[in-house]
C-alpha cells in the first residue's frame, strides 16, 4: 500500500516537473517579444509600393484624387490646380500634389530608389497572445494566433486618412495574424507571418 502511495507521489511530481518545463517552452511572453521584435524593423506604410512626388491626379477621378486630398487636409501634402493640354481634344482640369514642410519630416525616403519614399504610419504591436499550437510533435516549432495593432500618428488618425487608406483603420483597430515561431537556441525567431488583416490600402 505505502509502495503504491509512493509511486502515484512520484509520478504527481513528475507530472508538475514536465508541465513547468513544458510551461517555460511556450512563455506567451518570449513569443509576444519574439513577434514584436520581427515588427519593429518593418513599419506598415500607406502605399504598398513606394512613390514619387510630385503627382498629378485629374480632378475628376475620385480614386486618384481621394488619398492625396485626405493627406493634403492633414497637412502632409500641398495641393495646387492645373490645366492640362491634351493633343487634338482639349484640356482637363488636374490638381498637382506636392510633399509639405509637414509632409517631408514625415517621408520615409527609399533608399534604393532615390526620389520615391512612402508615409509609414507604425510598426506594429502584438496586443495578445490567443493560441498557440505545434505543428507535430516538434516542441521547438509553434504556430501561433494573436492580435496586433498600431497606435497611429496624429496625422493618421483622421477619418479622411482611414477612409482613403483602410489598413490605417484596420490596424488601429487591432486585426488576428498567425505566425511560425521557432526555438534558435534561447530565443523564439519568427519564420513567418500570415496576417487577416490584407485590406486594399487605397492608392
Amino acid at each position: 500500500m505505502r509502495a503504491t502511495i509512493l509511486v502515484v507521489c512520484l509520478l504527481a511530481v513528475a507530472a508538475i516537473f514536465a508541465d513547468g518545463c513544458h510551461s517555460k517552452a511556450v512563455d506567451k511572453a518570449e513569443f509576444r517579444s519574439a513577434l514584436n521584435s520581427y515588427y519593429s524593423s518593418r513599419p506598415d506604410c500607406l502605399w504598398p509600393q513606394p512613390v514619387k512626388f510630385p503627382q498629378q491626379a485629374a480632378t475628376k477621378d475620385e480614386s486618384q484624387t481621394e488619398g492625396y486630398d485626405a493627406l493634403t487636409d492633414a497637412g502632409l501634402l500641398v495641393r495646387k490646380a492645373a490645366e492640362k493640354k491634351r493633343f487634338l481634344i482639349g484640356s482637363k482640369q488636374v490638381n498637382d500634389y506636392d510633399l509639405s514642410a509637414q509632409g517631408r519630416s514625415d517621408w520615409t525616403p527609399d533608399t534604393s530608389e532615390p526620389g520615391y519614399g512612402n508615409f509609414c504610419f507604425g510598426s506594429p504591436k502584438v496586443t495578445s497572445i490567443d493560441n498557440f499550437n505545434p505543428p507535430g510533435t516538434d516542441a521547438t516549432r509553434y504556430t501561433v494566433t494573436y492580435h496586433y495593432g498600431i497606435d497611429l500618428p496624429s496625422w493618421a488618425n483622421t477619418a479622411e486618412i482611414k477612409t482613403a487608406f483602410p489598413r490605417t483603420a484596420a490596424e488601429s483597430n487591432g486585426a488576428p495574424a498567425s505566425a511560425t515561431l521557432a526555438k534558435n537556441g534561447s530565443t523564439w525567431q519568427v519564420e513567418n507571418v500570415n496576417s487577416d488583416a490584407s485590406l486594399a490600402t487605397g492608392q
